[in-house]
Order: C-alpha cells, then sequence, then structure tokens
C-alpha cells in the first residue's frame, strides 16, 4: 500500500452540472453543480475507491500521465491527489451504529442520570476487550 496517489479525473461539462470520472478507475465516478464541488467530490470518490481496492487487494493501476488523456470539448483534465494514511485512518475510525436490548427498568434508572448510552458501552467493550487505546 502507498502512502499516497494521483490519478486524473476528467471534469464533463454538461447543462445540469458536472459529470466526474478517472480513466483509469471505472468505478470512480461522481457529479456535482459546480467546479468546487466537483473537486470536493472527485477527491472524495478517489479515496473511498482506492481504500477499497487496497481492503479487497483489487490491483490499482499505474496512472496515465496527465498529456495522454484526451478530453473532448467540453471536458477538463485534473489530477487529484490523496493521502492515504489520513483516509485510511478516518475509515477506521467512522462509528457504526447498534441496537440492543436492556431492561425497561435499567433504561429508566440510566435515563433519569443522563447516562450517555454510546460511552458506557464503548468504555465497557475497551475494559471487556482490554483495549487501552481512547478511540
Amino acid at each position: 500500500m502507498k502512502e499516497s496517489y494521483e490519478f486524473v479525473a476528467v471534469f464533463d461539462y454538461a447543462d445540469d452540472g458536472i459529470n466526474i470520472y478517472f480513466p483509469d478507475i471505472e468505478e470512480a465516478i461522481s457529479c456535482a453543480k459546480n467546479t468546487k464541488e466537483a473537486l470536493k467530490n472527485a477527491k472524495e470518490v478517489l479515496e473511498l475507491t482506492l481504500f477499497n481496492r487496497e481492503e479487497e487487494n483489487i490491483e490499482i493501476p499505474t496512472p496515465t500521465p496527465l498529456e495522454e488523456i484526451k478530453c473532448r470539448e467540453n471536458e477538463k483534465t485534473v489530477v487529484i491527489n490523496v493521502w492515504m494514511p489520513l483516509v485510511r485512518n478516518e475509515m477506521e475510525e467512522q462509528s457504526v451504529k447498534k441496537t440492543l436490548t436492556i431492561p425497561s427498568w435499567l433504561n429508566k434508572l440510566a435515563e433519569e442520570q443522563n447516562v450517555n448510552f454510546s460511552k458506557i458501552l464503548q468504555s465497557a467493550l475497551k475494559e471487556y476487550l482490554k483495549i487501552k487505546r481512547i478511540l
């Protein structure tokens, strides 16, 4: 796994917005209303696609050089760079919603004392699993 990747995105300007695609990574597609949003969305879709490819052990191609990308009249190329350690860290730190069941009397007592259920469950799980790191 590399620390960073740089791929060329193509912004296809249409009447109803901007379509975004990466010639080297066919599943990395997005759209936007304006160029500012397109830059943000291009970076995000590239990050998620590359992270997924790394996780699934899918080959990440060698990027085509910018000068070799051919555009149509309504298209512009943009080089998008992603820093993967940051992406990997963010993906690992994402929260997951869990549904659980507790007795109603316990729920009532906890709510009366303004218990933060999520915080208590996280603390209990860390203690049970002997995890020292604070997430």
